[in-house]
């Protein structure tokens, strides 16, 4: 079968397929994809497909698997939602991490990578230059100024910060 009579092949029994497939599974946009995909998978053996005279009947069966494996898959996962207990509610991000992802949104791209894959992501500052290509003496100024501007955008007032005397805290 050549690309003009896979065409004319694809135009003629998309529709009918899909009618069928609908009956099955019940649901329009799922016969819609298993058919497409069934299609897909006939482009490539479309030179065969003529020799097996049931061009159509091969699609069909393809389609129907693919319906009925989509089927286990979903079920199957619904068996493991019921059975597993409900998330347990994760708190958000603490004050101190919104404050240091909102400094580090500030520092220039070139800084802010050289900080968080040297502190965050723990390479040493020879990783650093091999991940970013940029030389090792580069990776240290970047580090230096990404430090310094994040110690500005992370300074903490003084009245917020707890008072000390010798002996305790005064408060």
């Amino acid at each position: 079968m050549d690309e003009n009579e896979f065409d004319a092949f694809y135009a003629a029994a998309f529709p009918r397929l899909t009618g069928q497939l609908f009956a099955f599974t019940g649901d329009l946009g799922e016969a819609q994809d298993v058919v497409q995909e069934a299609f897909v998978r006939a482009w490539g053996r479309r030179h065969r497909l003529m020799a097996d005279e049931a061009p159509e009947a091969w699609v069909r069966t393809v389609a129907m698997r693919l319906a009925v494996s989509r089927w286990r898959r979903a079920r199957r996962w619904l068996e493991l939602v019921r059975h597993s207990p409900p998330p347990q509610t994760t708190p958000g991000p603490g004050p101190d991490r919104t404050a240091l992802v909102a400094a580090l949104r500030q520092l220039p791209e070139s800084q802010r990578m050289a900080v968080v894959l040297h502190h965050l992501c723990d390479l040493s500052v020879e990783q650093v230059a091999s991940e970013t290509g940029a030389p090792v003496g580069t990776v240290k100024a970047r580090l230096s100024r990404g430090r310094a501007a994040l110690a500005r955008h992370l300074v903490v007032d003084e009245a917020e910060e707890p008072a000390w005397e010798e002996g305790g805290r005064v408060g």
